[in-house]
């Protein structure tokens, strides 16, 4: 039996094209990093974004922290977001903020982040 790949192969070459092209991949990881490793990814969105001067990418991220010590580390990464200094590539984080928190405490401690951030394109 052959199984034809070249469908499968060209999806994997646009994704890679696209990771190259947007910083949503190396932006998440710096984010999953922040949180400690402990928060896990709920949703993800990016937009265009350009003013007179710049050009670059507004992204819209929501993370859960489930169980105390995830929780505590969701405390710690909200925190330090505001003022955290982003190492991506070819680009400059120009603000992170905090748009939307939510604490439950049954059936165990959960805390869900939702952030944006605008990154500008480095030139």
């Amino acid at each position: 039996m052959q199984i034809d790949l070249s469908a499968d192969q060209a999806m994997l070459s646009a994704a890679r094209r696209l990771a190259r092209r947007t910083p949503w991949m190396p932006l998440l990881s710096a984010l999953l990093e922040l949180a400690q490793g402990r928060g896990e990814l709920l949703r993800h969105s990016e937009r265009a974004w350009a003013s007179v001067t710049f050009t670059g990418t507004r992204h819209s991220v929501a993370l859960a922290f489930t169980g105390a010590e995830a929780v505590a580390a969701g405390e710690l990464f909200i925190d330090a977001l505001p003022d955290h200094e982003f190492a991506i590539p070819r680009q400059l984080v120009a603000d992170a903020a905090v748009v939307r928190v939510d604490h439950t405490a049954l059936p165990e401690p959960r805390l869900e982040v939702e952030v944006e951030l605008l990154l500008l394109d480095e030139v």
